[in-house]
């Protein structure tokens, strides 16, 4: 074989190794077909669902919500990728959705409805579990038509005590006489809670009465607090000394600080609680207000008003509040002004009597 045979022969070996490599080369760098495009963002939305809206694509579930600063946004959700079933799925739930966007397309990896539902029965769209209520609340949602008895059905909002601190009727939005699912709405005013949360509780109507007819969804709330301001009487002994310079453990030394605590029915007992822990603010050290409460072992145990005259009972096992007459003098001061600045006490005494003496 000459020479230029083999020359030839080699070139082409060459050639077509080169052609083998490029070709690895280009195909392992390749965008991969993974059904959520190139670079794809992993994003977390929470916001209402809809399904068959004007403008949107037929049978595609979307997702609107809101960033600050921003109107309201639209995504096309692609729930392929989820083990789900649109049984519990409707338009108008709030969501949360995870996911990878692309395209304005998210592919749902996880979505959750945050909204409370019974079977298939009803949901609520508003309020969600565990919101802070304020008078009055708006209760929407959607419900089969046989929940409703004559396009409505009772709503009750309880108290944590099972107080019932409102009721009224919600009502259909469109005809009722149907098994499909029907809108709803209900104004619901309510009065002013003793306990921090509650219970929504929407009612099948049953006008038969029978048990194995009756239903509800039951959706834990919460109530915003409303707070009582009050004024809890510490000592400055730069306030109380006489012409010398001498303190006089009176009175003149006292000075109020201003606190907030949740309105409740014992307010005199939580204010005298809330003094005997003792807490001022920096600013209020810098002032010269100080305190020797808290007293280890001291603690509030009862009080009892009547006819005016406030008793107050205290536990002091260490005996923290006895010594030298001055300081039982300011210690004591400090509880009566407190107690007195309601006006239905006008005197205050405490037991043991033993206690707050020199």
């Amino acid at each position: 074989m000459n020479q230029k045979i083999i020359l030839a022969l080699i070139i082409g070996v060459v050639v077509l190794v080169l052609a083998g490599v490029a070709w690895m080369l280009f195909f392992s760098n390749a965008p991969v077909n993974n059904g959520i495009g190139q670079n794809p963002s992993n994003v977390i939305i929470q916001g209402i669902i809809t399904k068959d809206t004007p403008g949107a694509r037929p049978g595609v579930w979307y997702i609107t919500y809101e960033e600050p600063g921003s109107p309201a946004l639209r995504k096309e959700l692609d729930v392929s990728a989820i083990n789900f079933t649109n049984k519990y799925l409707y338009n108008g739930q709030t969501a949360r959705v995870e996911g990878y966007e692309s395209n304005n397309v998210v592919k749902v990896t996880t979505l959750q409805i945050l909204n409370v539902y019974k079977d298939d029965l009803i949901w609520a769209a508003s309020p969600l579990p565990n919101d802070v209520l304020v008078s009055p609340i708006m209760v929407t949602g959607q419900a089969r038509g046989n929940w409703f008895f004559e396009a409505s059905f009772p709503v009750a909002l309880l108290d944590a005590n099972g107080k019932v601190l409102a009721q009224v009727p919600a009502q259909a939005q469109s005809e009722w006489m149907t098994t499909d699912y029907v809108g709803f709405g209900a104004l619901l005013p309510f009065l002013k809670p003793a306990t921090s949360t509650g219970t929504l509780v929407l009612q099948k109507d049953n006008p038969s009465g029978l048990p194995e007819h009756a239903d509800e969804l039951r959706i834990p709330v919460r109530f915003e607090t409303a707070e009582k301001t009050v004024t809890l009487y510490y000592y400055n002994a730069n306030n109380d000394k006489d012409a010398s310079g001498n303190i006089m453990c009176s009175s003149q030394g006292l000075v109020g600080v201003v606190r907030r605590f949740p309105i409740s029915t014992t307010p005199i007992q939580d204010a005298i609680k809330l003094l005997l822990q003792g807490q001022l603010t920096a600013v209020e050290k810098s002032q010269g207000i100080s305190t020797e409460y808290p007293l280890p072992g001291v603690s509030l145990k009862s009080a009892n008003l009547k006819d005016g005259v406030l008793t107050l009972e205290f536990s002091d096992p260490q005996n923290k509040t006895g010594g030298g007459s001055c300081r039982v003098g300011i210690l004591w001061k400090q509880i009566e002004s407190t107690a007195k600045q309601f006006p239905e006490v006008k005197s205050v005494r405490f037991i043991p009597e033993e206690l707050f003496q020199p």
